[in-house]
């Protein structure tokens, strides 16, 4: 099946073809033909399954015959749980609506930065991507109207719930029209998940995408026998030896991320470091970079571990190993996503060994432990 099936119009195919999109994803292949008749939508699919696109492609081909409201009354919303994905949304939007024949802004909100300039953008948005805290702020403020809003979308709702977020949601869907088009998209069916499907959803399409949340399948992993010592060396001697590039390397701490990206810079890697403590301008300039390849290294916590979502990105490395087998599986499957495959390098210091063996149990995967002392990294 190609996406010329799917209803989209010849401005979106053409914008397709021109971002090297070839065949729909499952759960494209679904959601579009479905959203496009304006029915809503339950999304069940693992992040990184293409998902943001499914939803993208036919608001815009819905959208574009519209007639614009009064300005600040916006007709899409899409809530998200974090800054660095509403950022990502609000890309996957401006890649497409650039090869509309009309002009459609889209723009992206979230806490962390100064209000006011957000405020005064305001004028002309017909799609608001948004997380919960900062869009209320807006509302209160008069900045925004969400009185007009057609279609709603909730992404990561299984996030956004785990966040705490419920009370602020309720808040927005009381300001909401009851007649709209709803779209949920989550990436696993809990209950907190049906509970607003049965309140939010009317007669949905329901799209179950049948994968494992730790599905690892695409994933070639390696682990490296090292002392605490060695790491940086050997991190260094992988990357120039196999030449990696675009490699997110994921540190315990802010302090070590920013001294493990100092020193792959002494030692002529291009790194940086991207964490809580850095200015939320700082950190969406950093991705931003690193996705286009302009930062060959991008070392960070935990931070990106869930709210990162890059097409084939090649490489992820644990510097150290995180505390649980869960945020293991969320670290390494920032690769191997929307069936590109990627590889997934740990450090296993002796100390980590006993907890390494309990990662790969929980995982059911035995993961090649390779002896490291061996290696020439003289001058790494």
């Amino acid at each position: 099946m190609s996406f010329t099936s799917l209803g989209l119009s010849p401005f979106l195919l053409k914008a397709l073809a021109n971002e090297n999109y070839s065949q729909p994803y499952p759960i494209q292949k679904e959601a579009i033909p479905a959203i496009i008749k304006k029915k809503d939508v339950l999304g069940i699919a693992k992040t990184g399954s293409g998902k943001t696109a499914s939803y993208v492609l036919p608001i815009l081909n819905n959208l574009k015959s519209n007639k614009p409201l009064k300005n600040r009354h916006v007709k899409v919303l899409v809530l998200v749980p974090t800054r660095e994905l509403a950022i990502q949304v609000e890309e996957v939007f401006n890649t497409f609506t650039s090869a509309l024949p009309e002009r459609v802004k889209t723009m992206a909100i979230f806490g962390g930065v100064s209000i006011n300039p957000q405020m005064m953008a305001m004028n002309g948005v017909s799609i608001l991507v948004a997380t919960p805290g900062r869009l209320i702020e807006l509302e209160e403020s008069n900045a925004v109207s969400l009185s007009d809003i057609d279609t709603l979308v909730l992404d990561e709702a299984d996030k956004m719930l785990n966040l705490g977020f419920k009370e602020e949601m309720d808040c927005i869907f009381a300001l909401l029209p009851k007649k709209k088009q709803n779209l949920l998209f989550s990436a696993t069916l809990s209950q907190d998940v049906e509970n607003i499907n049965q309140v939010l959803l009317n007669q949905p399409e329901i799209i179950r995408i049948e994968s494992k949340e730790d599905d690892t399948e695409l994933i070639d992993q390696i682990a490296y026998a090292v002392a605490d010592s060695r790491k940086g060396p050997l991190l260094r001697y992988l990357i120039k030896k196999d030449n990696l590039k675009q490699v997110l390397v994921f540190v315990s701490s802010a302090f070590k991320a920013d001294g493990v990206a100092n020193k792959l810079c002494r030692n002529g890697i291009h790194a940086v470091s991207t964490h809580g403590k850095k200015s939320m301008n700082s950190r969406t300039e950093s991705l931003r970079r690193f996705k286009t390849g302009k930062i060959r290294v991008l070392v960070t916590t935990d931070l990106l571990a869930r709210g990162i979502d890059i097409e084939f990105l090649p490489y992820v490395v644990n510097y150290e190993l995180p505390r649980s087998p869960k945020d293991y599986v969320h670290r390494i499957g920032r690769t191997g996503r929307a069936e590109s495959p990627g590889e997934a390098i740990s450090f296993v210091s002796p100390d980590e060994e006993h907890h390494f063996k309990v990662i790969q149990k929980k995982m059911k995967k035995e993961v090649k432990l390779v002896d490291s002392s061996d290696f020439d990294m003289q001058g790494c």
